[in-house]
């Protein structure tokens, strides 16, 4: 009983910290992400399985929060687009800073590093695009809002039709618990949330909120399994344990970070 309340309790913690960061500026949201990044970039580097050697320095996360700034920063409007070329000299910094290590050096550590950036960096920071979606030089909030309604509302379906109906395991050797019929549920549910999501923000079409939702939850299903194969080879259960009773910021945010660059791609280009 105890550990429901505590789950609740961090649960609503989390909408807060998340809803109102959004509803109060894009600045406070780029404030907020930038410090999930760090703690997102410490999870990652402690479960990536680096050297024994080899240890996250300060540099790693230094680069990794310059990466989240310049992709955030010039999706606000802040900097121009142009300065986002530093990500692949920082990027060819890190491959050449190899060669220097005294401790054996490998070609793991590199693949473990730029991953890092481009698994967590990247995608947060190009949450900070979405404010823009749509409306030139005025914050829009709805679609971003909208993107973490729709990652919400599969969830907890997916998780509730599972426990009911689940039968069928979608993908059993990388996350026994995860079924067919819940990831089904969690679609339906989400689809429902997509209708009342048209009808309040008709920035976007019945159609295209649907096709936008259909994008959300198979990516956001994908992030998902590809958190729990990084834990499973790391043999954790949690990512971290920042949020009490849900694990670490690579918990929370496992669906969220597949689905933004899908929907960064919807919305800009198609």
């Amino acid at each position: 009983m105890k550990e429901i309340y505590v789950r609740t309790l961090t649960g609503i913690v989390f909408l807060i910290v998340v809803i109102g960061s959004i509803l109060l500026d894009p600045l406070a949201f780029f404030v907020v992400f930038s410090v999930f990044t760090f703690i997102g970039l410490k999870e990652f580097y402690k479960l990536a399985r680096l050297s024994p050697n080899n240890k996250a320095t300060p540099e790693y996360y230094l680069f990794g929060i310059l990466i989240y700034a310049i992709v955030g920063l010039s999706g606000l409007g802040y900097i121009d687009i142009r300065y986002s070329a530093i990500i692949f000299v920082i990027f060819f910094i890190q491959i050449a800073r190899e060669l220097f290590r005294k401790n054996n050096p490998q070609w793991k550590n590199i693949a473990a590093i730029l991953t890092g950036y481009i698994y967590i960096s990247i995608p947060f920071g190009l949450m900070n695009s979405l404010f823009y979606s749509g409306a030139v030089g005025q914050p829009r909030i709805e679609i971003l809002l909208g993107m973490f309604v729709i990652i919400w509302t599969s969830d907890v379906f997916a998780y509730l039709a599972g426990s009911m109906f689940g039968k069928h395991k979608l993908m059993e050797r990388i996350s026994p618990k995860k079924t067919w019929e819940g990831s089904i549920g969690g679609l339906f549910f989400s689809l429902i949330a997509a209708y009342i999501l048209s009808l309040l923000v008709p920035q976007l079409s019945l159609v295209e909120w649907m096709i936008l939702t259909i994008i959300i939850v198979i990516s956001g299903t994908l992030g998902d399994l590809v958190e729990s194969l990084l834990k499973r080879n790391a043999d954790v259960k949690d990512s971290g344990t920042i949020f009490p009773g849900h694990g670490g910021v690579l918990d929370r945010f496992d669906a969220v970070i597949f689905a933004t660059p899908m929907v960064f791609v919807y919305i800009n280009l198609i």
